[in-house]
């Protein structure tokens, strides 16, 4: 067994592949319209998804908003330099709500940071050397 894939729903699912390929650095893998369903699926990551898990990003052609509730918590992405990827991300124009620094109440070393999708999901950036 493995990990295939997460879904996302997105509301304007253009803003959103843009965020996680231009911002976040992702492919879009693939992408299909389902007309009769009235809805979209668009594929993304880091690698092929033979050998990589992707993002699903669903658009639902006639929904405006979701809720995201409080269940859900966050992706996390790992990154070279959180502290980096944080300034990259801030001269794109991306939302970085929780800026680069060490785990809170942990003594681990792990360096993290939080940044918000368009639809406002977190994504959590992880330095490759962590305790967690």
């Amino acid at each position: 067994m493995r990990l295939l894939h997460t879904m996302l729903r997105v509301v304007d699912l253009e803003k959103s592949i843009n965020f996680y390929t231009e911002i976040l650095g992702m492919k879009l893998l693939r992408r299909k319209d389902y007309p009769e369903g009235k809805f979209t699926l668009a594929f993304l990551g880091y690698g092929d998804e033979a050998n990589h898990t992707a993002l699903e990003l669903t658009h639902n052609w006639d929904t405006d908003s979701y809720e995201l509730g409080n269940a859900y918590g966050h992706i996390a992405i790992e990154v070279d330099d959180v502290y980096q990827a944080c300034e990259a991300i801030k001269a794109k124009g991306g939302d970085v709500v929780r800026d680069a620094g060490p785990m809170k109440n942990s003594t681990s070393g792990t360096i993290l940071a939080f940044v918000k999708d368009p639809d406002g999901y977190m994504v959590e950036l992880l330095s490759p050397k962590r305790g967690d």
